[in-house]
């Protein structure tokens, strides 16, 4: 998989969570509306892909940037993974495991590009 189809798998992924949390949403006594914050991927999820054609044409600051969305995306959802841990909310430790676990293969693609790269040097 080239680093670009791994961004772009993860930023779709980003975008499409959030939107499936949306519609599937069941409000409770405790919950009994969506956040906001929930939407959070979402945006990182365009701004990655926004980026992907940049990626595609190795152009090195645009790829840092996917990088370092990547990253942040990556820390920022530790929270919502706990809280769907502590709520036992199945299907939301699902979401939020498969948006940790795109995020993870992406910056796996990338670092590897990196080094090739400087390999190549």
């Amino acid at each position: 998989m080239r680093p670009y189809q791994a961004n772009l798998l993860n930023s779709l992924t980003l975008i499409l969570m959030p939107i499936w949390a949306y519609f599937s949403f069941v409000g409770s006594e405790d919950k009994p509306e969506l956040s906001i914050t929930a939407f959070i991927p979402l945006i990182f999820g365009i701004i990655l892909l926004l980026c992907n054609w940049g990626v595609k044409k190795e152009n090195k600051i645009i790829a840092h940037i996917a990088v370092l969305v990547t990253f942040i995306a990556l820390i920022g959802l530790t929270m919502p993974l706990k809280s769907a841990i502590a709520d036992e909310r199945n299907l939301s430790i699902l979401r939020v495991l498969i948006m940790i676990s795109t995020g993870l293969i992406s910056l796996f693609y990338f670092i590897k590009s990196f080094i090739q790269a400087r390999k190549n040097k």
